[in-house]
């Protein structure tokens, strides 16, 4: 277990990157045809890091909110898979980033919420 968390605790930060990173560069970069280009395919590899991160780490312990909130991290690699999928399937730029913004806000809440909860159950303990 102890190996594979670590794998993990190193995908799930770099495939963020790379979903950022492809997320700027309509915004910052949209004159530069290779950037144009290619940032679908960063974008659609780090949505893949994280969602095989998040599917092989699950969470473990009996606190029952816990297991939820890391469900709901689990959910945060399956949205950003279907604004991959909104990146190459439509031209329009709303589809895929009301996905990424949607798995942002779903990813900013449970990096809250999770070490909040696993706080509170280590001083019950």
């Amino acid at each position: 277990m102890k190996n594979q968390s670590s794998w993990t605790g190193v995908a799930v930060p770099v495939g963020l990157l790379f979903i950022l990173l492809a997320t700027l560069v309509p915004f910052f970069m949209g004159t530069v045809a290779w950037a144009v280009e290619s940032f679908r395919y960063v974008y659609t590899a780090g949505a893949a890091l994280v969602l095989i991160a998040r599917l092989f780490s699950p969470y473990k312990g009996t606190d029952m909110r816990l297991k939820r909130l890391h469900r709901l991290e689990s959910w945060v690699g399956i949205i950003f898979g279907v604004a991959a999928f909104f990146a190459f399937y439509s031209p329009a730029l709303r589809d895929w980033l009301a996905f990424t913004l949607a798995g942002a806000a779903v990813q900013a809440y449970t990096s809250i919420a999770i070490p909040l909860r696993e706080e509170k159950t280590s001083h019950r303990g």
